[in-house]
């Protein structure tokens, strides 16, 4: 009996304290804005070289905003801005390219990033042509547009290895889509 009046003195007293407790002024459109962040987008790694001739994901699916980030092993390798129709070429003067990363061990002290500006395929490739690294299966994509079977990664190799040739470099480092090289953020990852 005791324990069952304790109970509802406290429920009481429970009460009495929310229905003393304002809600929260609404804040104005103003104070609102203020306060709002923009979200920062993700950050995507890709390590070039790893296993061999590859980038690892060479397939990335990113949103607009996010940044994928190029970590280069050794021995020389570049990532360079094509197209599906023309693999191996770069896409003209606008093409991002990072340069030849030339690396004895470990991972390189700077990486290349750019920046996703919308959901098209982005099309890229090493062009390194001691051993045709392109030619040879080296490119990837960002966006993959996966409801076409025509447009495919897989597709894009077979059409480099089938048309041959030697891989073009654009004429310098940057290119468009805010690519820069920094200095890497994580050089003990591991990769």
């Amino acid at each position: 009996m005791f324990a069952a009046k304790t109970i509802t003195i406290f429920a009481a007293a429970l009460a009495t304290l929310y229905s003393a407790v304002s809600a929260a002024p609404t804040p104005t459109k103003n104070e609102v804005a203020a306060r709002q962040i923009a979200p920062a987008g993700a950050t995507h790694s890709v390590v070039v070289g790893r296993g061999g001739l590859r980038f690892d994901p060479d397939n990335i699916v990113a949103e607009p905003g996010d940044i994928v980030e190029f970590h280069f092993l050794p021995r020389n390798h570049s990532v360079a801005q094509s197209n599906f129709a023309n693999p191996c070429q770069p896409i003209g003067s606008t093409a991002f390219f990072s340069g030849f990363v030339p690396i004895a061990y470990g991972q390189a002290p700077d990486v290349f990033q750019i920046t996703v500006e919308d959901r098209n395929p982005i099309w890229f490739y090493c062009s390194q042509t001691t051993g045709n690294h392109c030619q040879s299966g080296m490119s990837g994509v960002i966006n993959q547009n996966f409801d076409s079977n025509e447009f495919t990664l897989a597709r894009y190799r077979a059409r480099a290895a089938e048309i041959g040739g030697v891989s073009t470099s654009p004429a310098a480092v940057g290119g468009n889509l805010a690519a820069r090289v920094l200095p890497n953020p994580n050089p003990l990852s591991g990769f």
